[in-house]
């Protein structure tokens, strides 16, 4: 069986360094540039708010009970988790390559059809009939 691969093992697939893209490829999805550049800034948006929400958790476990706010203690454990954190890629990065690998699932509802509003609307009438 294939083992699917972990967050961070995708994230070590990720070049971390600038690389030329072609633009041409980044509006095929979407039709737009524009449009292509709000999906991935959402995408980097959602995927920097997991980040900060694992690294705080993981920096959390490290805290004591006794430790007031003015006493900062850094060991070494916590150090390496935040150097970790920094080298990974930024979230930019990875919602570009997820939408290159065709990873991501947007919507536009101004672009809905007429037809598929209808469809909604004959399906709660349905349902309200029964």
């Amino acid at each position: 069986m294939k083992k699917e691969a972990t967050t961070e093992e995708k994230k070590k697939k990720i070049n971390n360094s600038t690389t030329t893209r072609n633009i041409a490829l980044f509006s095929n999805m979407t039709g737009n540039i524009y449009e292509t550049v709000a999906v991935l800034s959402k995408r980097a948006n959602q995927i920097a708010a997991e980040e900060k929400r694992e690294l705080h958790n993981r920096i959390d476990d490290f805290k004591n009970s006794n430790e007031s706010v003015d006493e900062v203690f850094e060991n070494r454990e916590q150090v390496e988790i935040v150097r970790r954190f920094e080298k990974q890629p930024k979230p930019t990065l990875e919602a570009i390559e997820e939408y290159l690998n065709g990873e991501i699932y947007y919507r536009n509802p101004a672009k809905e059809t007429p037809k598929e509003d209808r469809l909604e609307q004959l399906e709660e009438e349905v349902i309200k009939e029964m």
